[in-house]
Protein backbone atom coordinates (compact mmCIF):
# COMPACT_ATOMS: atom_id res chain seq x y z
CA UNK A 1 0.00 0.00 0.00
CA UNK A 2 2.90 2.39 0.56
CA UNK A 3 3.75 2.33 -3.10
CA UNK A 4 0.32 3.05 -3.64
CA UNK A 5 -0.09 6.78 -1.69
CA UNK A 6 1.76 8.64 -4.16
CA UNK A 7 -1.02 6.92 -7.07
CA UNK A 8 -3.76 7.90 -4.68
CA UNK A 9 -2.51 10.90 -3.90
CA UNK A 10 -1.96 12.26 -7.02
CA UNK A 11 -5.33 10.89 -7.92
CA UNK A 12 -7.26 13.02 -5.43
CA UNK A 13 -5.12 16.20 -6.90
CA UNK A 14 -5.90 15.45 -10.13
CA UNK A 15 -9.93 14.78 -8.95
CA UNK A 16 -9.68 18.11 -7.03
CA UNK A 17 -7.62 19.93 -9.68
CA UNK A 18 -10.34 18.87 -12.15
CA UNK A 19 -13.41 19.88 -10.21
CA UNK A 20 -12.03 22.80 -9.40
CA UNK A 21 -10.28 23.79 -13.05
CA UNK A 22 -12.80 22.26 -15.16
CA UNK A 23 -15.90 20.71 -13.43
CA UNK A 24 -16.94 24.10 -11.25
CA UNK A 25 -16.48 26.72 -14.63
CA UNK A 26 -18.35 24.12 -16.89
CA UNK A 27 -20.94 23.88 -14.74
CA UNK A 28 -21.58 27.65 -13.92
CA UNK A 29 -21.33 28.35 -17.64
CA UNK A 30 -23.93 25.55 -18.21
CA UNK A 31 -25.85 27.22 -15.71
CA UNK A 32 -25.83 30.70 -17.01
CA UNK A 33 -26.51 29.03 -20.17
CA UNK A 34 -29.54 27.49 -18.90
CA UNK A 35 -30.56 30.50 -16.79
CA UNK A 36 -30.16 32.79 -19.90
CA UNK A 37 -32.31 30.42 -22.38
CA UNK A 38 -35.15 29.84 -19.55
CA UNK A 39 -34.99 33.93 -19.04
CA UNK A 40 -35.82 34.55 -22.67
CA UNK A 41 -38.39 31.67 -23.25
CA UNK A 42 -39.88 33.12 -20.27
CA UNK A 43 -39.19 36.70 -21.89
CA UNK A 44 -40.88 35.11 -24.97
CA UNK A 45 -43.93 34.02 -22.77
CA UNK A 46 -44.58 37.01 -21.69
CA UNK A 47 -44.14 38.99 -24.98
CA UNK A 48 -46.75 36.52 -26.60
CA UNK A 49 -48.93 37.02 -23.50
CA UNK A 50 -48.71 40.76 -24.16
CA UNK A 51 -48.79 40.66 -27.98
CA UNK A 52 -52.20 38.40 -27.36
CA UNK A 53 -53.72 40.88 -25.26
CA UNK A 54 -52.87 43.61 -27.66
CA UNK A 55 -54.37 41.44 -30.67
CA UNK A 56 -57.67 40.97 -28.23
CA UNK A 57 -57.83 44.75 -27.32
CA UNK A 58 -57.49 45.22 -31.16
CA UNK A 59 -59.97 42.99 -32.05
CA UNK A 60 -62.81 44.65 -29.50
CA UNK A 61 -61.54 48.19 -30.82
CA UNK A 62 -61.89 46.44 -34.06
CA UNK A 63 -65.29 45.55 -33.41
CA UNK A 64 -66.69 48.97 -31.64
CA UNK A 65 -65.31 50.60 -34.77
CA UNK A 66 -67.58 48.71 -37.18
CA UNK A 67 -70.65 48.68 -34.59
CA UNK A 68 -70.30 52.16 -34.53
CA UNK A 69 -70.00 52.49 -38.43
CA UNK A 70 -73.26 50.64 -38.70
CA UNK A 71 -75.15 52.37 -36.16
CA UNK A 72 -74.31 55.66 -37.96
CA UNK A 73 -75.04 53.84 -41.89
CA UNK A 74 -78.29 53.05 -40.18
CA UNK A 75 -79.11 56.73 -38.69
CA UNK A 76 -78.01 57.75 -42.42
CA UNK A 77 -79.83 55.55 -43.96
CA UNK A 78 -83.61 56.33 -41.92
CA UNK A 79 -82.18 60.05 -42.47
CA UNK A 80 -82.56 59.94 -46.11
CA UNK A 81 -85.23 57.46 -45.69
CA UNK A 82 -87.33 60.33 -43.70
CA UNK A 83 -86.20 63.18 -46.42
CA UNK A 84 -87.16 60.82 -49.68
CA UNK A 85 -91.00 60.69 -47.49
CA UNK A 86 -90.72 64.06 -46.81
CA UNK A 87 -90.25 64.86 -50.50
CA UNK A 88 -92.39 62.06 -51.98
CA UNK A 89 -95.29 63.96 -49.52
CA UNK A 90 -94.46 67.50 -51.28
CA UNK A 91 -94.76 65.93 -54.46
CA UNK A 92 -97.58 64.09 -53.79
CA UNK A 93 -99.76 67.21 -52.20
CA UNK A 94 -98.22 69.18 -54.89
CA UNK A 95 -99.54 66.47 -57.81
CA UNK A 96 -102.90 66.65 -55.74
CA UNK A 97 -103.18 70.41 -56.21
CA UNK A 98 -102.33 70.19 -59.72
CA UNK A 99 -104.98 67.48 -60.05
CA UNK A 100 -107.67 69.18 -58.12
CA UNK A 101 -106.96 72.21 -60.11
CA UNK A 102 -107.28 70.80 -63.56
CA UNK A 103 -110.35 68.85 -62.48
CA UNK A 104 -112.05 72.25 -61.21
CA UNK A 105 -110.71 74.00 -64.75
CA UNK A 106 -112.19 70.74 -66.56
CA UNK A 107 -115.68 70.86 -64.71
CA UNK A 108 -116.08 74.88 -65.25
CA UNK A 109 -115.36 73.66 -69.03
CA UNK A 110 -118.06 70.97 -68.74
CA UNK A 111 -119.88 73.89 -67.44
CA UNK A 112 -119.90 76.32 -69.42
CA UNK A 113 -120.09 73.25 -72.79
CA UNK A 114 -123.08 72.06 -71.23
CA UNK A 115 -124.39 75.90 -70.84
CA UNK A 116 -123.52 76.41 -74.11
CA UNK A 117 -125.44 73.60 -75.43
CA UNK A 118 -128.46 74.26 -73.13
CA UNK A 119 -128.54 77.80 -74.83
CA UNK A 120 -128.15 76.86 -78.46
CA UNK A 121 -130.96 73.43 -77.61
CA UNK A 122 -133.85 75.47 -78.60
CA UNK A 123 -132.94 77.73 -81.09
CA UNK A 124 -131.25 74.66 -82.88
CA UNK A 125 -134.75 72.63 -82.24
CA UNK A 126 -136.44 75.73 -83.55
CA UNK A 127 -133.74 75.26 -86.68
CA UNK A 128 -134.75 71.61 -87.14
CA UNK A 129 -138.49 72.08 -86.65
CA UNK A 130 -138.38 74.45 -89.51
CA UNK A 131 -136.34 72.33 -91.62
CA UNK A 132 -138.65 69.27 -91.12
CA UNK A 133 -142.18 70.84 -90.58
CA UNK A 134 -142.21 72.55 -94.41
CA UNK A 135 -140.78 69.56 -95.73
CA UNK A 136 -143.84 67.38 -94.13
CA UNK A 137 -146.19 70.18 -95.03
CA UNK A 138 -145.62 69.71 -98.92
CA UNK A 139 -142.40 70.91 -99.45
CA UNK A 140 -143.33 74.61 -99.92
CA UNK A 141 -141.10 77.14 -98.00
Amino acid sequence: MVGAAPTAALFVVLVVAYQILIQKPLTETLEKRHALTEGAVEEARKAIELAEERTADYAEKLRLARAEAYKIREQRIRQWNQEREATLELTRSAASGRVSAARSEIDAEAASARATIEGSVAELATQAIRAVLPAAAGGSR
